[in-house]
């Protein structure tokens, strides 16, 4: 019986992405062609001394198997803390039994918080046995209304107008995710008072019907204002809307609670559940 090349594990850097991109269309996601996928690994914010784009596994000269990873620097309680979030993760059927692999070289990487916010099949169970923590992901569906405008609330998609809107760390967050490809941005005044929301397509089921909410940047102004955005959102082909209380910090009226939420999970030695968001991540990243 032949015995194929030795499978062999290494980082994904610059010169992989390309080929790492035509792999995930070929046997993830065909949905999103392959420049779309190498698009998609390399984010736009800034890191310092960014270790690679996640590692793959390659036969010969072939990759037969890849495991993203998005890093950011952020700033909490006055402290620079270090993320990795683990992405896709796609290993050819011949080769799954090399599949952890990726995910052992991903978590070898000190100084690293861990985030994985798409877990999908038995993968929740293997990074239970690794010590992460679920998060509380309890969504409700809401469903996008027509709203009247109205003279006390402001809606702002143009970037000219929310760079002059948005200050600080809000416009920062602003610019570092204003070229993501899943990242679509929406600046709510109220009253003068700005909030900046962060929302992607989604899809259920196949239906490419929802949007789901990522950031909320003021969360007082978006309840007061929500029913406006739910309108805007409809607008943008989104006939439903996916909200995390954790996001939101509420329910939304007329919303109904999902049934299972789709799960997130963390490990960290030192960060609570509520210091971890979806910004920096795939979710802004990835369109799929």
């Amino acid at each position: 019986m032949p015995v194929g090349p030795p499978v062999e594990l290494g980082p994904i850097q610059a010169a992989d992405v390309a080929a790492v991109g035509r792999f995930l269309h070929a046997h993830l996601n065909p949905r999103l062609d392959a420049r779309a996928w190498a698009d998609a690994l390399v984010p736009p914010w800034s890191v310092k001394d960014r270790p690679n784009h996640g590692f793959l596994l390659r036969a010969g000269d072939e990759i037969v198997g890849a495991y993203l990873a998005f890093y950011s620097e952020r700033l909490i309680e006055g402290r620079t803390e270090r993320f990795c979030n683990l992405a896709a993760w796609c290993v050819a059927d011949e080769h799954r039994v090399h599949g952890l692999r990726l995910l052992r070289a991903a978590l070898r990487q000190q100084g690293y918080h861990f985030t994985d916010l798409s877990p999908s099949g038995n993968v929740v169970e293997v990074n239970t046995r690794l010590k992460f923590t679920t998060l509380d992901t309890t969504t409700d569906l809401v469903p996008n209304l027509p709203w009247p405008p109205s003279r006390t609330v402001r809606l702002l998609t143009r970037r000219a107008d929310i760079e002059a809107t948005l200050t600080g760390r809000a416009l920062q967050i602003y610019r570092d995710h204003a070229g993501a490809a899943a990242a679509r941005h929406l600046v709510v005044v109220r009253d003068g008072r700005p909030c900046h929301v962060i929302f992607r397509r989604d899809r259920r089921k196949n239906l490419p019907l929802f949007a789901s909410i990522l950031h909320v940047g003021d969360r007082e102004v978006f309840r007061d204002a929500d029913r406006h955005v739910f309108a805007h959102l409809l607008t943008q082909g989104a006939a439903l809307t996916l909200a995390e209380r954790r996001v939101l910090g509420y329910r939304p009226a007329a919303s109904v609670p999902l049934r299972r939420a789709r799960p997130k999970m963390f490990r960290s030695p030192t960060l609570r559940p509520d210091q971890i968001d979806y910004l920096y991540s795939e979710l802004t990243c990835v369109p799929w």
